[in-house]
């Protein structure tokens, strides 16, 4: 298993009082499988992500990746096996405005230097169809286009997950087909992947989808087709 997530809880303390984001949440992610958590805004989905990324330490629980516990870890130690093993996508990209797309893609080997990083890059680029655009910058790149160089960037350091937090939030139709597409491409080398939106259209690109409601997960459809799977089997 590459991520596995044991019942973990988080909440925060406002003036407003407590808020409890996510509620004694388990799941897992397999080597080739991609899951995708579904929910509206404000139900814990951000917060799931970014502590199975070792981002966000939970209050209770554990959040292990490759048999790794990530809050055993000291938070130097969690920095580097997150650089190696886990890869990050956002709704926003987070590309660095005044880098082109060539150098904004090598920006993991800075954190983990690695022997021929330019050439990995080189290839990501032109794989995600941005061989003429190596040197331009995120400002005059279309919305695909600096989701794609973010994709290409969380994968420069072949990670073995990959967490994405509405990966396709800002995209068209087209463009959100093409990023699942890479997406189920990492999985089928053996990746994992767990996506959360609130998009409902990302499921059918999952193997597997969960619900995510009040901090609580209410739906996991492959947990549904194991139940139906074992009444149809007590049947006469």
């Amino acid at each position: 298993m590459i991520l596995q997530i044991n019942a973990i809880g988080k909440q925060f303390f406002s003036p407003d009082g407590t808020v409890r984001a996510l509620k004694s949440v388990s799941l897992s992610v397999a080597a080739g499988e991609m899951v995708v958590v579904e929910g509206p805004s404000g139900c814990g989905k951000s917060t799931l992500l970014l502590a199975a990324g070792g981002l966000l330490a939970p209050d209770q629980g554990q959040v292990q990746v490759e048999g790794r516990e990530l809050y055993a870890l000291t938070s130097e130690r969690r920095a580097r096996f997150r650089a190696e093993s886990i890869g990050f996508v956002f709704q926003q990209f987070h590309l660095i405005p005044y880098l082109n797309v060539l150098d904004n893609v090598l920006a993991p080997s800075m954190a983990l230097p690695q022997p021929k990083a330019r050439e990995r890059a080189l290839q990501l680029i032109e794989t995600f169809g941005l061989n003429d655009r190596q040197r331009h910058f995120p400002p005059t790149l279309s919305t695909g286009e600096r989701q794609r160089t973010a994709l290409a960037r969380a994968l420069l350091n072949k990670p073995r997950l990959l967490l994405a937090d509405e990966p396709t939030g800002n995209l068209d139709p087209q463009n959100t087909d093409a990023v699942f597409a890479h997406l189920a491409e990492f999985t089928r080398a053996g990746g994992a992947v767990l996506v959360v939106t609130h998009d409902a259209q990302g499921a059918r690109h999952a193997g597997r989808t969960i619900a995510l409601r009040d901090g609580r997960l209410v739906d996991d459809d492959a947990n549904d087709q194991k139940t139906e799977e074992d009444e149809q089997r007590r049947l006469p």
